[in-house]
């Protein structure tokens, strides 16, 4: 398969008044084509700050480490993202070959422009189509999403839309470019799970129509078992366990992986009580030293546990977790 984005060392730092502030650290992955992955970890894993990272969509206070590097494979030749500066270079990645559907719908569309004239704008500055072209892709998508009488839906502006046709809204403008690469952060959480459901198997329709990557953001382990190839599991802005999705949600191996799992309601027991993560998630203020994770873990094994930070462990080939329990040398 061949690479469409690689992320490697990618640290990422916020200055503010209580000084630099780390979000994301060291992280690293490759997205084939055609491939969907799952990035999951409660509020706080600094999963959307990664996915705006791989846009340059990160505020002007963001501080990108020296060895941070983000490289986007185009038809027209790689593409070194943290590198464009100019409007017309981030039009690469910004509606171009990337997407983005964010977790705000009203966040996404201007109030006093209806929604029909903004697909328009954004199919028209990254394509050669006209304006009629583009206004019957923009109610074709419309109506693939789930919404009704799209050709008044069209005319319409954001605050006559309910939540959920806004969320369907921001999704058709989302796929209308056919991006090579999706980033969807959240994408269903305002949807019924029928609209949901159908939303889901539209992006597997365009993975296999354009072989376009996807990495899908959500809390929902469920969702991510429905549609995904692969999961990365995020904690305090590491990547703590990244595997098959079968093999990650059948047999996780990092303890925070393992309560998530647990966390989830039973089906063959709707009596039996949820068991949360202990503990909260600490504030990016207070990074603990050593593993991050080493102030909710039960499985403490050590001193390391609290000194160093974990190397990732391959567990096979393809699955890898950073965490001291699989340590041959640990004390």
């Amino acid at each position: 398969m061949t690479p469409l984005i690689e992320v490697e060392n990618l640290t990422l730092q916020f200055r503010t008044d209580e000084g630099l502030i780390t979000a994301v650290e060291d992280v690293s992955f490759t997205l084939m084509k055609g491939e969907v992955m799952g990035l999951v970890g409660e509020s706080g894993s600094g999963k959307s700050v990664t996915a705006k990272a791989l846009m340059h969509l990160n505020a002007r206070n963001a501080v990108y480490a020296p060895g941070s590097r983000i490289t986007l494979h185009t038809e027209a030749g790689p593409v070194d993202v943290l590198s464009l500066k100019t409007p017309r270079e981030l039009n690469i990645v910004r509606g171009g070959a990337i997407s983005m559907i964010f977790q705000e719908p009203m966040a996404s569309f201007a109030p006093a422009i209806t929604i029909g004239k903004q697909m328009v704008e954004q199919l028209q500055l990254h394509s050669d189509m006209t304006r009629a072209e583009a206004k019957a892709l923009s109610i074709e998508m419309l109506d693939r999403v789930g919404i009704s009488d799209t050709a008044r839906r069209f005319g319409q502006y954001a605050f006559e839309l309910s939540g959920g046709m806004r969320q369907r809204a921001m999704i058709a403008m989302a796929l209308s470019t056919k991006p090579a690469l999706l980033i969807a952060d959240e994408p269903t959480t305002a949807l019924d799970v029928t609209i949901q459901a159908q939303v889901i198997d539209l992006m597997k329709d365009l993975v296999d129509e354009f072989h376009m990557g996807i990495i899908f953001i959500t809390h929902d382990l469920g969702v991510v078992a429905q549609t995904a190839d692969k999961v990365n599991v995020m904690y305090l802005g590491r990547l703590i366990e990244e595997g098959p999705v079968r093999g990650v949600i059948r047999d996780p191996k990092h303890p925070y992986t393992q309560g998530l799992i647990a966390a989830l309601p039973k089906l063959d027991d709707l009596d039996a009580p949820l068991t949360p993560v202990p503990g909260d998630i600490p504030s990016p203020l207070e990074r603990p030293r050593g593993c991050v994770f080493n102030t909710r873990c039960a499985q403490i094994v050590g001193e390391a546990c609290h000194r160093t930070m974990p190397p990732e462990i391959p567990v096979d080939e393809s699955h890898q977790v950073a965490c001291h329990i699989y340590r041959e040398d640990r004390e």
